[in-house]
């Protein structure tokens, strides 16, 4: 189908062009109320925001920095909640401090937070025992409770969206800037996790080389600001043009396109299509931009992306998220990054060990094994080394709550144990314990580098 609606900024080059896993909204005209109820409402993000992680992430697709960027794989309605979000805030803070001291480098944190409410399917429709009803299609579409009436896409649900979203960023804001995110209480939460993980001798030596330069710095008088604050930016797929289209505004500053749903935008795997309207749209804005290769992904479009999305080939305005499966991150990624380094762009690259890893197992839950997620990390590693290129950072689905979706980690889950909490309503996150576990593991991979 086609995006429906207009942006109020103009230039919307995209509107008429087919988008894919857009909703069948069956009132158009409650759809085109809600859209320009949306254009009126104010920007849940600034210009200059997005500016400055662009110019963050410009360090990263130069080696000067590291990306981690995370959480849930589709954000719910009933999970707009302080205790939901600081949790996750909370692991990838910790997540954050043992790559920032293990790499040396700036760690840019990024969350899949704020907008990340709609998901893309590889079915239009689900069935179960016999009856079959659209697929839920996140929390912005239809409902997740298997009923006709839930599943009829609801263009209100976009407003909902909106407001949760600005709700999620002010408590984002107030936790990052009011002392929660003070370094030396991210580094007490991490070692309390050392303590009790059954992986935890492993992580101590580091753990206490964090401790020992933390005395050292304390000892010398230094206590500078940027210990008891944290830069921290949300993101989501640009998957629903018409809610992305409502909140894309003219910046006054430079006359120039920004979507103002979030900082950082990625057109997703199924959406990626040269001639769709998600990648013109992308285009279009002047966000730092991200796309998911999956491994049908071919160097010819991996640099007709660059062509299409960084014509100036401006470090940091595209960074490619890539989602292979551990079976084939080290056969396929090579090419990519050598076609696309020869050609002089100066992109992020960024590994999904998550999306490429998933499997049913025997009780019907969709889930991924640790050690899966772990060797495709590895393999993105080797890769960047035997290149000389950077591996700049890692996008994962986790959430800072004791879930059981994904099996293994230092904390073994097992099969078994899957029912007892999956709460997950798409795909399997890494919880705390195994979120932490990756930030180590991943901790001494970049040492190795």
């Amino acid at each position: 189908m086609t995006v429906n609606a207009e942006t109020q900024a103009g230039g919307n080059t995209w509107q008429n062009l087919p988008a894919a896993q857009q909703p069948e909204y069956p009132d158009q005209e409650a759809l085109r109320s809600v859209i320009e109820e949306l254009a009126s409402y104010p920007p849940l993000v600034f210009a200059g925001e997005c500016d400055l992680l662009r110019s963050r992430l410009g360090a990263v697709a130069k080696g000067e920095a590291f990306l981690l960027q995370g959480g849930d794989c589709a954000e719910a309605f009933d999970a707009v909640s302080a205790d939901h979000i600081r949790n996750k805030l909370k692991t990838l803070l910790q997540m954050g401090a043992v790559l920032t001291y293990a790499a040396s480098v700036p760690v840019v944190k990024v969350g899949r937070i704020a907008g990340q409410y709609s998901k893309p399917r590889s079915k239009p429709t689900e069935t179960r025992g016999g009856v079959t009803l659209p697929s839920y299609r996140g929390d912005s579409v239809n409902g997740f409770d298997f009923t006709a009436e839930a599943r009829i896409p609801d263009p209100e649900r976009l407003k909902r969206m909106y407001h949760a979203s600005a709700s999620t960023l002010n408590l984002v804001r107030a936790f990052t800037t009011g002392g929660y995110a003070d370094l030396r209480q991210v580094h007490a939460w991490n070692q309390d996790f050392v303590k009790s993980s059954p992986s935890g001798q492993r992580y101590e030596q580091l753990a206490r080389e964090i401790d020992n330069a933390l005395h050292f710095m304390h000892a010398c008088g230094a206590d500078p600001e940027e210990f008891k604050t944290v830069e921290f930016y949300a993101s989501h797929e640009a998957l629903l043009l018409d809610y992305e289209s409502a909140l894309t505004r003219t910046d006054s500053r430079t006359g120039r396109l920004y979507d103002t749903s979030g900082h950082f935008v990625w057109v997703g795997e199924r959406t990626r299509q040269l001639d769709g309207a998600h990648i013109e749209f992308a285009s279009q804005i002047r966000n730092p931009l991200g796309v998911k290769l999956g491994p049908s992904t071919t160097a010819a479009e991996a640099l007709e992306y660059v062509e299409r999305l960084d014509p100036d080939q401006e470090p940091g305005r595209l960074t490619f998220i890539v989602r292979m499966g551990a079976d084939k991150v080290r056969d396929k990624l090579p090419e990519l990054v050598e076609k696309v380094t020869a050609s002089g762009a100066t992109v992020g690259w960024i590994t999904d060990p998550m999306h490429g890893n998933t499997f049913e197992a025997a009780s019907g839950h969709k889930t991924r094994r640790f050690d899966d997620v772990l060797d495709e990390v590895k393999g993105f590693f080797e890769v960047h080394k035997e290149l000389g290129t950077h591996p700049g950072g890692i996008h994962v689905e986790l959430t800072g709550d004791d879930v059981t979706e994904c099996v293994g980690g230092g904390d073994e889950i097992f099969v078994d144990d899957l029912h007892q909490r999956y709460e997950t309503a798409c795909d399997p996150r890494l919880n705390r314990s195994q979120s932490l576990d990756l930030a180590f593991l991943v901790a001494e991979m970049y040492r190795d580098q």
